[in-house]
C-alpha cells in the first residue's frame, strides 16, 4: 500500500486494540514493585477498547474522521497514567492528520512524530525509560528513515522494530528497571498496539483471543524477559508560582498585538520554567511556573482576554504534589470533547466534593465528611476519564473538588477537569495520592470559605500526612537490599519504600510503625484496616497498638479496602 484511507486505519486501530488485550495480562503481571497493583496493561486495554467502541460501527472512508474519533473514545475511556499518555498519543497522530481524507508515508510518519509531541506535553516534567521515550525515540527513527520506506507496511515493520529498541533501551535510562533488570511495561504496552497494526497492514488482522487462560503463547515484544512499569513521575520541584491561564485571541481592532506563538513562547522561556504552551483556533492555554505571575499575565493581555486563570504558590508544597494534571492538552480536547450541560431546574450549589474510594468503611468516612460523589475504585480498579466526567455532572456544583486518593488516578481525573465543558463549573483535582492523605485533605474543607481559599488549605493539607501500607507481595524478588517473598507481607513508607516483609501482617504493620514513628512523640496514627481484617478487631488492635507505642494516640478504623490489609496516616 502507498496510502491509507479510514476504512483501512480503522483495521489497524482494531487489530492493535485485540493485540494488546491478547497480551495485557503478560503487561500486568510483571512490575517492578512486587504489590498488586499491576494494572498498567489492564488500564491501556481498556482505554483502547473505549477507542474502538468510537470507530465500530463506523464506515467512514475519511481517515481524519475515523481518527479524531478513535482519539475522543480514548479520551473518555483513559484510566490510569498509562492511559491518559496512551490516549494523547492517539489524540497527537489524529492531529497530524487533520483535513486528510487518506494518507500518504509520509503524512502518516509526520502524524507518528504529532503523537510524541502532543503526549510530552501531556506530562509536566517527562521521565526516560518510560512509554515517553518509546514513542519519541520510534517515530523520530521512522522520521530519519523516510526515504528509504516504500510502502505502508515497511512503514509499521520499521516503526515496531524502533519500537521494540527503544523498550529494550529503557533500563538504561530508568535505574529502578536496571536494578530489577526489566524494562518499562508502559512501553511494551505501546509496542504491542503497534505489533498489532503492523500485522494488520501486512494483512495479517489481530483477532480478540476469547480465551486467554487457555493460551501459552507471548507475545514477540515481550519475549522471555521481565517487564515492569515505571512511576510516570509529574512531580516537579516548586518554583515561585504555577501560573496557568486560557487566553482567548483577540485582534487589533481591539487594540490587540498580532500573536506569534516563538515570540510569545520565548518570552514565557526567558522569564519562567516548565513552560506548556498549547494553541488551538483562538484559544491559547498556557502553564508556566514563574516568580512574577503578574508579568506574565500583563504579557499576555496585549494578544488577548482570559478565559480563565490559575495561579499556585507552589514554595510550600513541592514534595509529593503531582502537577502532570495541569500539563495535559487541554485546549484542543475542549472543543472536541464539549458536551451540552444537563438540564437541571435547580440552581447548583457552591460546592461539590467526588472521592475516589473502594470499600463501605472508607465510603461512608468520605460520605461523613462531606463527599456529594464516591467514584468505585482504587489500586488494580482505576476509574476512567468518563467515570470522572460523570461525577462532575453528577456533583451539580459551581465549584467542584475531585480527590483521586492514588498516584495512578490523578491525571485520568484531571483530563477531566480539563475537557468536561459544563458551562458554570469550575472543576479542579486535590492531588491526594493516599486514601489517608485524601481524608486528611478533605477535613480542611470550609464550605464558608471562598473556592481559591479552599483549594490551597485543601492542598497544603496533603503535605501535612505520612502515608504507609502493608499488602501482600505478588512475586520473589529482591528491592533495595530487601528480600521479598511471594505472598509475605511488605510494609511500605509512601507506596514505593519497602521496610520489610513478613509472614504475618501484623509483625509488618509494627514494623512500619517503627520506621514511621522513630524517634518523635505525640503523633496522631490513625490505621484503616482492609477487607482481610474484621471489623470487631480495630479496637482491640488499636490498644494493642497504643501499648506497644505508649508515645502516640493510635486509632483503627475499619476501611474494608481490598489488596492493602493496612493504610496508615501520621499527622504532628
Amino acid at each position: 500500500m502507498k496510502t491509507l484511507d479510514g476504512e483501512n486505519l480503522k483495521k489497524l486501530f482494531i487489530s492493535g486494540a485485540n493485540n494488546l488485550y491478547n497480551h495485557y495480562p503478560e503487561v500486568d503481571q510483571l512490575n517492578v514493585f512486587p504489590v498488586p497493583d499491576g494494572d498498567t496493561g489492564m488500564n491501556m486495554n481498556l482505554t483502547m477498547t473505549s477507542g474502538v467502541k468510537e470507530i465500530q460501527n463506523r464506515n467512514d472512508d475519511d481517515i481524519y474522521s475515523i481518527a479524531s474519533s478513535f482519539s475522543k473514545g480514548l479520551l473518555t475511556g483513559a484510566r490510569g497514567n498509562s492511559g491518559v499518555i496512551t490516549s494523547q498519543i492517539f489524540h497527537g497522530f489524529a492531529d497530524g492528520l487533520k483535513g486528510l481524507k487518506s494518507a500518504s508515508i509520509k503524512q502518516l510518519i509526520d502524524a507518528f512524530v504529532m503523537a510524541k509531541v502532543v503526549a510530552y506535553k501531556a506530562v509536566m516534567k517527562p521521565v526516560e525509560g518510560t512509554i515517553l521515550t518509546v514513542i519519541r525515540e520510534s517515530s523520530e527513527a521512522l522520521k530519519e528513515n523516510e526515504r528509504n520506506i516504500k510502502s505502508i507496511e515497511e512503514l509499521f515493520e520499521y516503526l515496531l522494530q524502533e519500537a521494540k529498541s527503544s523498550l529494550n533501551r529503557t533500563p538504561d535510562l530508568l535505574p529502578v528497571l536496571k536494578e530489577v533488570g526489566v524494562v518499562d511495561s508502559g512501553g511494551a504496552g505501546l509496542a504491542i498496539i503497534i505489533e498489532g497494526m503492523c500485522k494488520a497492514a501486512k494483512g495479517e488482522f489481530v483477532e480478540r483471543n476469547s480465551n486467554l487462560d487457555e493460551t501459552n503463547t507471548l507475545t514477540s515484544v515481550l519475549g522471555q524477559g521481565q517487564y515492569a512499569g515505571a512511576k510516570l513521575s509529574e512531580d516537579e520541584e516548586g518554583y515561585g508560582y504555577c501560573t496557568q491561564f486560557l487566553l482567548r485571541l483577540g485582534n487589533p481592532d481591539e487594540g490587540k498585538k498580532p500573536f506569534i506563538e516563538k515570540k510569545f513562547q520565548n518570552y514565557l522561556s526567558s522569564h519562567g520554567k516548565s513552560v506548556v504552551l498549547v494553541r488551538d483556533d483562538d484559544i491559547v492555554k498556557v502553564h508556566v511556573h514563574t516568580l512574577q505571575p503578574g508579568q506574565m499575565l500583563n504579557f499576555a493581555q496585549n494578544y488577548g482576554e482570559f478565559v480563565s486563570i490559575t495561579i499556585e504558590n507552589m514554595s510550600e508544597e513541592h514534595e509529593n504534589i503531582s502537577h502532570g494534571d495541569k500539563a495535559t492538552d487541554m485546549a484542543a480536547n475542549i472543543e472536541r470533547n464539549r458536551t451540552k450541560k444537563e438540564e437541571d431546574s435547580t440552581p447548583l450549589k457552591p460546592y461539590g466534593i467526588v472521592a475516589v474510594s473502594s470499600g463501605e468503611g472508607l465510603d461512608e468516612m468520605f460520605k461523613e465528611l462531606g463527599a456529594d460523589v464516591i467514584v468505585s475504585g482504587g489500586q488494580t480498579m482505576n476509574p476512567s476519564t468518563e467515570d470522572f466526567l460523570n461525577a462532575i455532572k453528577k456533583a451539580h456544583a459551581e465549584n467542584v473538588f475531585i480527590f483521586p486518593n492514588n498516584s495512578n488516578i490523578v491525571m485520568a481525573a484531571s483530563q477531566a477537569c480539563e475537557v468536561h465543558g459544563l458551562d458554570g463549573i469550575n472543576a479542579r483535582v486535590i492531588p491526594s495520592k493516599t486514601i489517608p492523605q485524601g481524608i486528611t485533605s478533605i477535613m480542611s474543607f470550609n464550605p464558608e470559605a471562598d473556592p481559591e481559599d479552599n483549594f490551597e488549605d485543601m492542598k497544603a493539607a496533603l503535605s501535612a500526612v505520612r502515608c504507609g501500607s502493608v499488602t501482600y507481595a505478588i512475586k520473589d524478588t529482591d528491592i533495595d537490599g530487601i528480600h521479598i517473598t511471594k505472598d509475605y507481607y511488605m510494609a511500605m513508607k509512601d507506596d514505593k519504600t519497602i521496610v520489610t516483609c513478613l509472614k504475618d501482617k501484623k509483625e509488618a504493620l509494627v514494623e512500619l510503625l517503627k520506621s514511621l514513628l522513630e524517634g518523635e512523640d505525640g503523633l496522631m496514627v490513625t490505621l484503616y484496616a482492609g477487607e482481610d481484617i474484621k471489623a470487631d478487631e480495630c479496637e482491640s488492635l488499636s490498644v494493642e497498638l497504643g501499648e506497644l507505642f505508649p508515645k502516640h494516640d493510635i486509632e483503627c478504623r475499619y476501611g474494608g479496602q481490598p489488596v492493602y490489609s493496612f493504610l496508615v496516616g501520621v499527622e504532628e
